[in-house]
């Protein structure tokens, strides 16, 4: 992204990786115009929003859904679309100054979706750099999400033959670093990944192992 955007914006662009590198010294040397934080989970020192114009981008139309597991928590309630919004960072949670806001599908897998989320997040920083928008304050009442456990992305917690929900909780959870959907059964683990809905069916690429060798991981997706 860091390399189409220098192209695009005919300017030095450079990229952070790492958080352990996101210090307020390294970006001093750079002393960049703006900051653009997407996918990013880590805490974002007040050294450097409070120094440099810094942008973060959250999966909702803030107030709405502020929080955790953005994409996760929007499909358990229903929701097709949504607006991913560029706000300014500060102290709250996902409580600053909107740029711009641009629609989101939520179609497919969260894999699909995150891919889909990073071409609009380019042209949303494409946008700002252009056009210098003016940050102004959130509007409404908050509607706050909590972040998912690894223990929600079990199978059994949905309504009982209710195959959209299962759809559902296996697609919203198929990316890398998620605890995908599972089941456990017999003493063993079967993760569910790749669903597809077909008229006699879901359809679904399944991991079995032991429950003992299985080690679930969760993603704070920032998103």
């Amino acid at each position: 992204m860091a390399d189409r955007l220098s192209r695009q914006l005919n300017r030095s662009v450079e990229s952070i990786a790492e958080p352990a590198k996101l210090t307020s010294e390294a970006v001093a040397e750079i002393n960049p115009q703006w900051i653009f934080v997407p996918h990013w989970s880590h805490l974002i020192p007040e050294s450097i929003w409070g120094s440099w114009p810094t942008v973060i981008f959250h999966m909702t139309d803030l107030p709405y859904g502020r929080g955790g597991s953005p994409l996760q928590n929007l499909i358990q309630r229903g929701h097709s679309s949504t607006m991913l919004t560029a706000l300014r960072c500060g102290a709250g949670l996902d409580a600053g100054d909107i740029f711009i806001k641009q629609s989101l599908s939520l179609h497919g897998s969260a894999e699909e979706i995150f891919l889909r989320a990073d071409c609009v997040i380019e042209q949303m920083i494409e946008q700002i750099v252009r056009e210098e928008p003016v940050a102004t304050p959130q509007q409404g009442e908050p509607v706050l999400f909590s972040r998912r456990t690894p223990a929600q992305s079990n199978l059994a917690r949905c309504p009982e033959g209710d195959l959209g929900s299962w759809y559902d909780q296996i697609r919203m959870l198929d990316a890398e670093g998620y605890p995908h959907a599972f089941l456990e059964v017999h003493g063993m683990r079967l993760e569910f990944r790749r669903v597809s809905q077909r008229s006699d069916g879901l359809h679904a690429d399944v991991k079995i192992m032991p429950i003992a060798a299985s080690q679930p991981v969760s993603k704070n997706s920032a998103l």
